[in-house]
């Protein structure tokens, strides 16, 4: 079960692209955020919602709204993948423990070893707000986060 409207969003420390720590409590009372859970770099899917989301840059990454996009694969990966598409938020490696974090939020399958397509937006107390999870091969549209964005 994905982590709750209305409920306490667990905390997270990951690496980021560049290796630093990014933590969900970092933005607690200062920015909302977006956490994008994508199955795998470099996949068609993948690489055209982050790139949609790159292109839309001031909407997601602002003084109010700050984006953290995480999937199962190594910094490594994550680094070569933000450079080649030119995202220039944080990518983080829920690597290891493996999908730790989006087994936290409810969005780790098994059998695949990678996070859903889930996406859960976090006010600045650290309450979900709104959230929807899609399954391995259907694509968000992004326009649904803007519209819970505005809600807030």
């Amino acid at each position: 079960m994905a982590v709750e409207i209305g409920s306490k969003a667990p905390d997270f420390e990951l690496k980021d692209q560049h290796g630093s720590v990014v933590k969900l409590s970092d933005f607690q009372g200062a920015k909302n955020v977006v956490l994008l859970f994508y199955p795998f770099s470099f996949t068609g899917v993948c690489t055209g919602e982050l790139c949609a989301l790159r292109d839309e840059l001031p909407t997601f990454v602002n003084d109010d709204v700050q984006l953290l996009a995480v999937s199962c694969d190594s910094m490594f990966t994550q680094k070569v993948f933000a450079e080649k598409e030119g995202l220039e938020y944080p990518v983080l490696s829920d690597f290891w423990p493996h999908g730790e974090v989006a087994k936290a939020y409810g969005v780790f399958n098994e059998e695949k070893g990678c996070a859903v397509r889930g996406t859960f937006v976090i006010d600045k107390e650290g309450v979900v707000r709104w959230t929807v999870v899609n399954g391995l091969p259907d694509a968000r549209d992004l326009n649904d986060y803007v519209k819970a964005l505005g809600a807030l």
